[in-house]
């Protein structure tokens, strides 16, 4: 049996995300899809993050099992050749057949872009962010988000985790013409927690939520008190660590 781990990127636009799911196509789907066809046989593809519907990525990982012989190189063009334009494969390697792409990553980072001005080319990459925003009360609160914390209050489905802890390496707001990017690496992420924040993060910036309750609404361990979720558009799964 062979442990085959793909590196790729695809365009989260019209994908409900990641994972297979009944309500529309997903980026899992489509590239089981192919494999299959191409190894004639049942496969089963785990991927590193479960994007939500209109998240991207730049850096996702996935790997699958197989008995088939085919060459990497053969396996990479196949898929290359017959997925969507959204869906693009960088690597195709042989692991060691115990790899996970899911639990065996150490960290992965996301980066969220936001708009100052209305943009036509690119908006699909991006949220546009109408208010003037204070980034040096943002950069606070994403330093305060540093170390290991509870971030239920900023999680959609926190019945389905067996805790809300995460270790967060990194969380800083970069400038950039026309606009800010925030990056941000931890051990784990919850479901809709970078959107969660940013959307926190940009209340914040924008004068609608004080920045000094920030620390009560992470202890809250409560998702209504934190702001809304950012646009899913604006988020990108950049890269998994193992």
């Amino acid at each position: 049996m062979r442990n085959i781990k793909l590196t790729l990127e695809y365009d989260g636009t019209k994908f409900v995300g990641w994972q297979t799911q009944a309500n529309g196509r997903s980026v899992q789907e489509e590239i089981t899809k192919v494999l299959q066809q191409v190894l004639q046989e049942k496969v089963t593809l785990n991927g590193a993050g479960r994007t939500d519907s209109g998240v991207h990525a730049r850096g996702q990982v996935a790997n699958f099992l197989t008995t088939s012989l085919l060459d990497l190189s053969s396996i990479k063009n196949a898929l290359n050749g017959m997925l969507p334009d959204e869906v693009c494969i960088h690597v195709a390697e042989e692991v060691h057949e115990s790899f996970h792409a899911r639990f065996d990553a150490r960290s992965r980072t996301y980066r969220y872009c936001i708009s100052l001005n209305p943009v036509a080319i690119g908006r699909q990459y991006c949220w546009f962010v109408k208010y003037s925003l204070n980034v040096s009360a943002m950069q606070d609160v994403a330093d305060s988000i540093g170390g290991d914390h509870d971030f239920e209050s900023f999680c959609n489905y926190a019945a389905e985790v067996n805790h809300c802890r995460c270790k967060v390496e990194k969380s800083e707001w970069t400038a950039r013409p026309g606009g800010l990017v925030y990056e941000v690496k931890a051990n784990r992420f919850l479901h809709g927690m970078v959107r969660a924040l940013v959307g926190t993060m940009v209340d914040i910036g924008r004068g609608h939520t004080p920045a000094a309750d920030f620390p009560t609404i992470l202890a809250a361990r409560d998702r209504t008190k934190a702001g809304m979720a950012a646009p899913a558009q604006g988020l990108c799964l950049e890269e998994v660590i193992y």
